[in-house]
């Protein structure tokens, strides 16, 4: 089993840390889309917690159009707090990519209007006071029903 994690435009090194260890204790692959709010370089990476970093493969692309390119025909579910479509009434199978925008805003409108099949939003409740769930977080709830759709037995 090959679950992909895309954070497209990333800001905080230690939500990146988290997913990270989240993609090493899943064999998740991680994709990351430029611009980073920080710096990749090991020193960075240590600080914000990534003992684990040399266990996940990483990808790391221009733009979005970049990584669509070097990923054609991806199963993407797109994670949104625009979305009606709760995250477990989606369909994840072997491969899918899981693709979350940055801390501060998400991912852009024009991303999502190119896939509007494949929003998914994880339900919260007081969604009038809270604006969502922390980025690493989000990343894991999603991670943890894609596996448990597509099957643990079949993680590798």
């Amino acid at each position: 089993m090959a679950i992909n994690i895309v954070l497209v435009e990333p800001e905080i090194p230690q939500n990146t840390g988290n997913i990270i260890r989240t993609c090493a204790c899943t064999n998740a692959v991680l994709h990351l889309i430029k611009p980073l709010g920080f710096s990749m370089d090991e020193k960075h990476m240590r600080r914000a917690g990534l003992d684990y970093i040399d266990l996940v493969k990483i990808n790391i692309y221009e733009d979005f159009a970049d990584f669509e390119n070097k990923n054609p025909g991806a199963d993407c579910h797109l994670f949104s707090t625009k979305s009606q479509k709760n995250h477990y009434d989606a369909e994840y199978n072997d491969g899918c990519y899981l693709i979350f925008g940055k801390e501060t805003k998400g991912l852009s409108k024009e991303i999502l209007e190119k896939y509007p099949d494949g929003m998914v939003r994880i339900p919260m409740v007081n969604e009038d006071r809270i604006r969502s769930l922390n980025l690493s977080n989000s990343v894991a709830v999603a991670v943890y029903e894609a596996i448990r759709q597509i099957g643990p037995e079949n993680m590798r």
